[in-house]
């Protein structure tokens, strides 16, 4: 079937929003369906104030018409409510067409962080640009309880995969530092809550793995971290398998993909007790979820490896990109024979 995808998070931009979608294009595109992508490097864009890399599409509601006019897509998902988003969501309500939504991005938090902006407001205006969605489509069970205190509507699931095959155990450490080494890998970011993790007194090493506009304060604040900048691939991989255990400190985001990067690469977890690891580590004895962050942290030394990698691999990208496929039939008869099945 012809899916159109339309997301102000593309390519070249890195965050677990890109991936996500990337990978379930490639799944999708290989169990035989066509995926039109609206992104903005297919349109003038300005670089986002705060964050440069990403850019946002400038007055791209014709542009976004034209493209889904040329395409007929039987089926439309707009992933992001950023101006394709709202572009996309205004064609499909004046044509009366049905659509499916996700919610990435706690947007108002990130807000609320950087500006001070109340997080009511901005919740009341992502409920209402949801709100006309055939369904919204959330990675995790306590995100949805939250949204639908909130208000959210027609909440439906779409859990995240992770490549088992590079992201494994590996013999061959790539950091050479005092152990046990405690990493974080993501973006570098207030959002991130970033110096949660390295104000912790813990003994061996802190190592910190990516890019992003707190880099550079970091580096200045906590001169005896371990900043590598970002990674990728391989080198990325080896990164985690080299890291004892793997604390995430964010309180915002909606899953966390490095969360299940990690455990696959066999690298227990310590987080708070927030959306996106309760979902993930629960109770599975993978990782400790507390308040007290150093605690998690030492009590994680001790869980075995194999547990870790073991749970990991109840999450795969081909049952996600089938998840987010029978998701869609929710837009029959557009949408009819979207369930066709994926191998997993």
């Amino acid at each position: 079937m012809r899916i159109a995808l339309v997301s102000d998070a593309w390519h070249p931009q890195v965050n677990g929003v890109v991936r996500t979608l990337a990978r379930v294009r490639e799944e999708l595109e290989g169990a035989g369906h066509e995926i039109e992508v609206i992104s903005p490097d297919r349109f003038r864009s300005v670089p986002c104030p705060t964050y440069p890399e990403i850019r946002l599409a400038l007055f791209p509601g014709r542009g976004v018409a034209r493209i889904l006019d040329a395409t007929e897509p039987q089926a439309i998902h707009i992933a992001t409510e950023g101006p394709l988003g709202i572009a996309a969501r205004r064609y499909c309500l004046k044509r009366k067409l049905g659509f499916t939504s996700s919610f990435h991005t706690r947007f108002p938090e990130y807000l609320q962080a950087r500006t001070g902006f109340p997080t009511r407001l901005a919740y009341d205006w992502m409920r209402r640009f949801h709100a006309p969605s055939a369904g919204c489509l959330v990675a995790t069970d306590s995100m949805r309880k939250e949204l639908s205190l909130r208000g959210f509507v027609n909440l439906k699931p779409w859990s995240r995969g992770v490549d088992s095959e590079l992201f494994r155990p590996r013999e061959d450490k790539l950091l050479d530092q005092p152990e046990p080494i405690f990493l974080y890998v993501g973006r570098v970011a207030v959002e991130k809550n970033i110096g949660a993790f390295l104000d912790l007194d813990l003994p061996g090493s802190k190592v910190v793995v990516g890019d992003g506009p707190q880099l550079d304060e970091l580096r200045r604040r906590y001169p005896e971290v371990v900043f590598t900048g970002a990674k990728f691939g391989e080198e990325l991989a080896r990164h985690f398998a080299s890291a004892q255990v793997f604390v995430f400190p964010s309180r915002t985001d909606t899953f966390g993909l490095v969360v299940l990067e990690a455990l696959s690469a066999g690298v227990p977890v310590a987080a708070y007790p927030v959306p996106g690891p309760l979902d993930i580590v629960g109770n599975a004895g993978v990782g400790v979820l507390h308040e007290d962050l150093a605690l998690a942290a030492r009590q994680a030394l001790h869980i075995p490896r194999e547990r870790c990698r073991e749970h990991a691999l109840k999450f795969s990208w081909p049952r996600c990109a089938q998840q987010f496929l029978d998701n869609l039939s929710i837009l029959a008869p557009r949408g009819a024979g979207v369930a066709s099945s994926i191998a997993a």
